[in-house]
């Protein structure tokens, strides 16, 4: 039952992520939480997530940005890398992420979750069946507090990380140095 919490892999940041390995094990399409994922809670796109994004692109995977931020946060962080997006998706009910493969236009399998958080991003990616990477989430620089949510996900994940039917669900999508 407490599998329902866990990603399918775990890296550090989305820069680490072998999007061409992703590609080849079928994804076709990838949906991405903003805050704490991409950028700190708030911050603004940078050029190196426009980039990012470009070379996702480029490698034809499809993308959609889904938020529990307004539509205005998201227009605005839209700016440069033009994707399709949902707006206070009200994570983790499953129904914007299945509204979000319908607006890919593929197929649930096909399908990767990246996010920052268990209690949101992953666990509605795994109640409406789609495979889930978790990040380590991003902070701002000087901020400390973590709040209870992000103490307890703490604890679940040294679990996670001892139980390798749970940590070795996705092949290798980690870029080697």
């Amino acid at each position: 039952m407490i599998k329902i919490i866990y990603p399918f892999a775990m890296i550090d940041s989305v820069f680490d992520i072998d999007f061409n390995a992703v590609k080849s094990q079928g994804f076709n399409a990838l949906i991405f939480d903003i805050d704490a994922t991409l950028v700190p809670h708030g911050a603004d796109t940078t050029t190196e997530i426009d980039e990012l994004f470009q070379e996702i692109h480029k490698l034809g995977l499809k993308t959609l940005l889904l938020s529990n931020n307004s539509e205005e946060r998201i227009s605005e962080f839209n700016r440069n890398i033009n994707t399709l997006f949902i707006p206070m998706a009200n994570k983790p009910n499953k129904l914007n992420y299945l509204k979000a493969i319908e607006m890919l236009d593929v197929k649930k399998e096909e399908v990767l979750l990246i996010g920052d958080q268990l209690f949101t991003d992953v666990l509605g990616a795994n109640r409406a069946g789609i495979k889930s990477v978790l990040v380590k989430y991003l902070m701002h620089e000087r901020e400390t507090n973590i709040g209870k949510k992000r103490k307890v996900e703490a604890m679940l994940l040294k679990y996670y990380k001892l139980k390798k039917s749970y940590s070795t669900r996705l092949e290798n999508i980690e870029k080697r140095v």
